[in-house]
Formats: structure tokens, sequence, C-alpha cells
């Protein structure tokens, strides 16, 4: 197990209370939730060929993400998804930079959010870009901290 993470799916440790998908073995917070069932890829594979700094620049996004909590990390084919319940954030690796998006419970304007997408009032898409391992500021991490508690559906209790 990675130093830090609570779990990566497919090994022991993930979110308690949380539907796993018979085929994939997937958690999630709601029951027969709609997904692509695929093996998930192996996290060392998806950080293999990178640069030295795109690999650092995950990892603080990471360490930034985990200050808010247990986070299970899910490397998926074409992207490393953070979960607690619900998944709030999910990152693909460039050779040279990081993609990623976190999901909040409002529409945050924002000139470094790359597109915001509404799927409902409650659940806003906000891209970005990470050129550096200095882009995880505290900026970074209050957004990580918000979509924590998304992820964590705090949003819904209120």
């Amino acid at each position: 197990m990675l130093p830090g993470v609570v779990g990566v799916a497919g090994v022991a440790g993930g979110a308690d209370g949380l539907w796993r998908c018979p085929a994939c073995g997937r958690g999630f917070a709601n029951r027969n939730q709609t997904h692509t069932c695929a093996p998930l890829a192996g996290l060392d594979a998806q950080l293999a060929g990178r640069s030295p700094e795109v690999v650092e620049t995950f990892w603080r996004l990471l360490r930034a993400a985990e200050r808010n909590g247990p986070v299970t990390v899910l490397p998926e084919r074409t992207r490393i998804a953070f979960q607690v319940r619900m998944s709030f954030a999910a990152v693909s690796l460039r050779r040279h930079h990081l993609v990623g998006h976190v999901v909040l419970a409002r529409r945050l304007d924002d000139p470094r959010f790359t597109r915001i997408e509404v799927y409902s009032p409650r659940n806003v898409l906000h891209a970005f870009r990470l050129d550096s391992p200095d882009d995880v500021d505290e900026q970074v991490a209050g957004w990580l901290a918000e979509a924590y508690g998304v992820g964590a559906q705090r949003h819904l209790r209120r």
C-alpha cells in the first residue's frame, strides 16, 4: 500500500459502506451506479514515462487531498480518481503537465479553471491544468477541501 493512501481500489482498505460492482469490484456510494467496468491500471503504470516534475505534482496534489481525511486512489486506464464515498477529483498525467478536475457543490469562477461544467445545482465539475509542483498551492488545497466534502456527501446533509 502507498504511504498515506487509505486504499487503492481492488486492494483491501477502501471506504466502508460502499456498494461494490460484482463485475469490477469498484466501490460506489449508490447501488447499481452506472459506470464502465474496466480493470484498474496500476499506479506505477500511470506514473511511468512522466517527467519527475509531473510525478511530484501528482504526489503534492494527493497529499493536499489527504489533509482532509482518508482518500482511496483509483488508478484507471486514462485517469487517477480520488474517492471518499464518491469520486471528488481526478487527474490525467501527461508527459509534461497534469490535467484534472474537482467536483464542487457550487460554481466557483476562477481564472485557473480551464472549463466548468454544471451537471446539477450541487454537482459542478471544475477542470484545471497544473504545470509544476508549485502550482499545488493553498488555493488548490482549498478546492480539494471543498471537493472532499462533496465526495463525502456532506453537502447533502444540509
